[in-house]
């Protein structure tokens, strides 16, 4: 789908700028540098999260040795990775697809990986798992399995990858809760705090999404850049008249209150980074420590999820943008590929688990960004977020949710270009699209439409449309899903 122009007049694509715009294709690709500026900033804006998410899940863990990492040192290298990651994936695949630490593979590294190694041989694996995408990149052969995949899969795999924008927006801000017990209720999730829109921060979400909606109606320019802005400076007025503090105090959850960040102004906006974490990995201990087979089905696990998750996002926001060509390719898709792999091992070399794409940049391709200039400014700003990360943490999630869900709406909208009559491409478009906001998961999608998709060609009787790397692709997956049962009779 596509985002109307943000600007009244189009520029004229037969007639770059200079240097600059010839090689970014800033005014190729129908933007400018006031639509670069403002999306860069609105991605930064919409994932900068991560810059303190990050460490608390990798120092909450400990690895085999009863050892965790430091916090500032985990949030000082995530922003350097991140700031130089997103501007090589800027200045080599000229996209405007930010990179950093990716959710889930944190998670992974943090809670099953490294407890039965040390941190060293955790971070090694996934420089291990980087360096064989890179391998697979180079090759020709991911982006082999890119072009493979049928194009209405490639635009299921964008509207799901909205929901799942949505659902994740909703949940953070706290507008969609888990309910306690939901083993005992019939609906696992509820609205708000039993059933009621009962605190200040979710009141703060609902206003911001509301001004933002209109803003996107009437076309304003900036709209999803002005929301975040709009709705932490109401949380801070919030903040500073109710006192409502964080939604843990002590370790005791506070339902009522801000998620991930207290917007408040910091005593102390500038701090010098740690960087100490740099370089603190080791490619051989893991093999000798945890076993071979173990190791073995980590780093399995490691690559299948942040080679289709990349491959989705990469969709999702040239999808966004309308930079996909026939075949629901996105300019220098080699190149994209590329410098997210290199993301992935740097990511482990600097001791923040693998770095991938976000989808978080389709906020700023909603803003306009249709190149790599945007992916300049967002990468400055975490380079600068090392030096200045009180202020980053100032946007509490009920602010910066806002974007997700605006912009799940504009990815859902492409919906409509599936032909729903067909049900050899419907089935497994919809248990692509379904299954990622219900799985929290892009990878656990993708897979399932995937299969789903040649066991029904295979029904058909229309093998031959299936192409040959599809037919892999499918069986990595039934291992993907079978991994738990596999692990059970392995080891």
């Amino acid at each position: 789908m596509s985002v109307a122009p943000l600007d009244n007049t189009p520029p004229d694509p037969s007639r770059p700028v200079n240097r600059f715009d010839r090689y970014f294709e800033v005014t190729a690709r129908g933007s400018t540098m006031t639509r670069e500026l403002r999306g860069g900033l609105a991605t930064f804006f919409t994932m900068a999260y991560i810059v303190v998410l990050n460490p608390l899940i990798l120092g909450g863990a400990v690895d085999g040795d009863g050892k965790a990492l430091a916090i500032p040192a985990i949030a000082a290298a995530t922003a350097l990775v991140a700031g130089l990651m997103t501007i090589l994936m800027g200045v080599v695949g000229r996209f405007p697809l930010a990179v950093a630490a990716g959710l889930g593979v944190n998670a992974l590294v943090a809670y099953e990986i490294a407890p039965q190694m040390t941190w060293a041989d955790a971070m090694g694996l996934v420089v291990i798992e980087g360096v064989i995408i890179a391998v697979l990149v180079l090759t020709g052969l991911r982006t082999a399995v890119f072009r493979s995949v049928p194009t209405q899969m490639k635009t299921a795999i964008g509207v799901g990858i909205g929901l799942f924008l949505t659902i994740i927006g909703l949940v953070d801000a706290g507008f969609v809760r888990r309910i306690p017990d939901a083993a005992n209720s019939t609906v696992p999730l509820g609205l708000g705090i039993g059933g009621k829109l009962a605190s200040w921060p979710t009141l703060v979400f609902v206003l911001g999404l509301l001004l933002t909606l209109v803003l996107v109606v009437r076309r304003v320019k900036g709209a999803i850049l002005i929301g975040i802005f709009a709705s932490t400076a109401l949380a801070m007025v919030v903040e500073a008249l109710g006192n409502v503090g964080p939604s843990f105090v002590n370790g005791v959850p506070n339902p009522k209150g801000w998620s991930l960040n207290v917007p408040t102004l910091p005593s102390n906006p500038v701090d010098l980074p740690d960087l100490s974490l740099l370089g603190q990995f080791n490619v051989l201990g893991s093999w000798e420590r945890a076993g071979w087979l173990v190791v073995l089905m980590f780093i399995f696990t490691l690559l299948v999820t942040d080679f289709f998750d990349t491959m989705g996002t990469m969709v999702a926001v040239g999808q966004e943008g309308s930079m996909l060509d026939e075949q629901g390719t996105p300019p220098r898709a080699k190149e994209i590929l590329l410098v997210d792999s290199i993301g992935a091992a740097a990511g482990g070399a600097a001791s923040v688990s693998s770095n991938t794409a976000y989808i978080e940049s389709a906020a700023g391709v909603a803003e306009g960004a249709r190149t790599g200039v945007a992916n300049l400014v967002t990468g400055a700003l975490f380079l600068l977020a090392m030096f200045l990360a009180p202020l980053v943490v100032v946007v509490p999630f009920e602010a910066a949710s806002v974007a997700l869900v605006v912009v799940g709406f504009l990815m859902m909208t492409a919906v409509r270009t599936i032909d729903w009559s067909d049900y050899e491409i419907a089935i497994p478009a919809f248990l692509t699209i379904v299954l990622m906001p219900f799985t929290y998961s892009i990878s656990n999608g993708i897979g399932a439409g995937l299969i789903t998709y040649v066991v029904i060609k295979l029904a058909k009787g229309k093998a031959r449309e299936v192409h040959p790397l599809l037919y892999a692709v499918a069986a990595l997956f039934v291992v993907y899903f079978l991994r738990g049962p596999i692990e059970a009779l392995v080891f």
